[in-house]
């Protein structure tokens, strides 16, 4: 009995090692897209150019966006712990998108 068992748990467990997983969807797999990225793409950018260009992009986008949230908590008139708390969660909000 033993034997007609194990037999039975070797076939299933060969038969199972032989089916093909299912192929990963295109978009899990792809890195989320940024504005840089897109940019770099129009104009077909690669290699190191295309990674000097994203580095100057992205740095160019955080101190843009770094500009606007201090504008923002200099015009709510924030200061201290509350103006740092605000622009570190204005960042947040702004490179998520």
């Amino acid at each position: 009995m033993k034997i007609v068992a194990a037999a039975l748990l070797f076939a299933l467990s060969a038969a199972n090692a032989h089916s093909p997983l299912p192929p990963a969807s295109p978009a899990a797999s792809a890195p989320a897209k940024t504005p840089c990225d897109a940019l770099a793409a129009d104009r077909k950018l690669t290699g190191p150019a295309r990674a000097q260009f994203l580095k100057q992009c992205n740095d160019n986008a955080a101190s843009e966006a770094k500009a606007a949230c201090d504008a923002k908590a200099a015009e709510k008139k924030l200061s201290g712990a509350a103006r740092n708390s605000f622009t570190k969660q204005c960042m947040a909000d702004a490179s998520s998108l």
